[in-house]
């Protein structure tokens, strides 16, 4: 493989650390503007305690209520056949609460990982595989061998089924918010202010990862490559 002259290799680098730090600028901006307001007037209820199922949790400027389908009127909702409403809400703000949160942890991976920023060692000491020779983007999941895939594949099934069991639909799974290690349960308008963040920053995390996706899928490029190459929007040097 042809390997780059030494300049040519750090501007490359250097360019990538600095456009992922604009990316991730831009995330946070962006997901400020999901963000409540925090001038919200404080509701009575919201006082005591708050329903993660509240059907308001996400409702925030710019977008206010987003139902493109027009779901939350069971006369439109196709599943109203044979499930009540609130049963089929429970169950759509579970899943998109949670794929939120695993589109944000991925998010950060990617932005990890296209910045050559991996764990030390090896993947698979028998195969001679380090962390750090599984490439970027998606052709790193067809280059993990089938043993490795198979222990994500448990682990998953694990959490799934016995520590944060996918039939809780609260998406409180007793772990507290905040400090680390120290278990800080909030009320009122502060947990309000939390959820609306959480699931408006998913929804955008949701978007990015993708957006990423498909990127690369269309242009052939890791993030990494199409920064390098200035080609960003699909139409730049090849």
């Amino acid at each position: 493989q042809e390997m780059l002259p030494p300049p040519v290799l750090f501007f490359a680098k250097y360019s990538i650390m600095k456009f992922i730090a604009a990316l991730t600028a831009a995330l946070i901006s962006s997901a400020s503007a999901f963000a409540p307001s925090g001038n919200a007037a404080a509701s009575t209820a919201l006082k005591m305690s708050v329903d993660p199922l509240d059907p308001s949790i996400g409702v925030t400027p710019p977008l206010g209520l987003y139902d493109p389908l027009g779901w939350l009127d069971p006369s439109k909702d196709p599943a109203s056949n044979f499930a009540t409403y609130h049963a089929n809400f429970e169950r759509r703000r579970a899943v998109e609460r949670k794929h939120g949160r695993i589109a944000m942890v991925a998010v950060v991976g990617m932005l990890f990982h296209n910045a050559n920023i991996e764990f030390p060692g090896y993947l698979s000491k028998e195969l001679g595989i380090r962390f750090s020779d599984i490439p970027n983007g998606i052709n790193g999941l067809f280059s993990v061998p089938l043993a490795g895939i198979s222990q994500i594949v448990f682990a998953i099934g694990v959490v799934e089924l016995a520590i944060w069991p996918a039939s809780d639909y609260s998406g409180d799974y007793g772990t507290g918010y905040g400090r680390p290690f120290v278990p800080n349960v909030l009320e009122g308008d502060e947990l309000k202010y939390k959820l609306d963040m959480e699931i408006n920053q998913g929804r955008a995390a949701m978007m990015g990862i993708m957006g990423a996706m498909v990127g690369e899928m269309v242009t052939g490029q890791t993030l990494a490559e199409q920064v390098a190459s200035g080609n960003l929007i699909g139409y730049g040097p090849p």
